[in-house]
């Protein structure tokens, strides 16, 4: 009888995350890579909805840098609670030589989370240094 249960809910609880159940929400980021005080061009960024526990994170947004540092990212997702966005950042400023990229997360305010598809309003995470080190730093060989 466990077993038979076990099977008829593993599909079900696996299914969940894609029925897509609660209120659509919306947030946007968006900045200045430098790297030496030079416009940091082609740097990889994204925004995900940070999922904490066995769900995945979800990707709402990802560019890369344009030919002055500039970047700009918005993105939804429907949660049940609120979302939690974050932007990662993956570079190798000063690390060129060094197999897999550098990667900082910067969560983004739930002031600036939104309903509806369309964010109202941008966080600017401002003008970053790559060339520091941020907390929680890590390295990344998938991204």
């Amino acid at each position: 009888m466990k077993t038979w249960l076990f099977v008829i809910a593993l599909p079900l609880v696996c299914g969940l995350p894609s029925l897509k159940i609660g209120r659509l929400q919306s947030a946007a980021v968006k900045g200045v890579l430098i790297c030496n005080g030079k416009p940091a061009v082609g740097v990889k960024v994204k925004l995900y909805d940070d999922d904490r526990g066995i769900d995945l994170d979800d990707l709402m947004d990802e560019g890369i840098t344009d030919a002055q540092g500039r970047f700009q990212l918005s993105g939804h997702e429907t949660e049940i609670t609120n979302i939690d966005p974050k932007l990662n950042v993956y570079h190798d400023c000063n690390d060129e030589n060094t197999p897999c990229l550098k990667k900082f997360s910067i969560m983004i305010p739930d002031s600036f989370i939104t309903e509806g598809e369309k964010p109202k309003k941008v966080f600017d995470a401002g003008t970053l240094n790559l060339a520091g080190k941020f907390s929680g730093e890590t390295r990344d060989c998938l991204n």
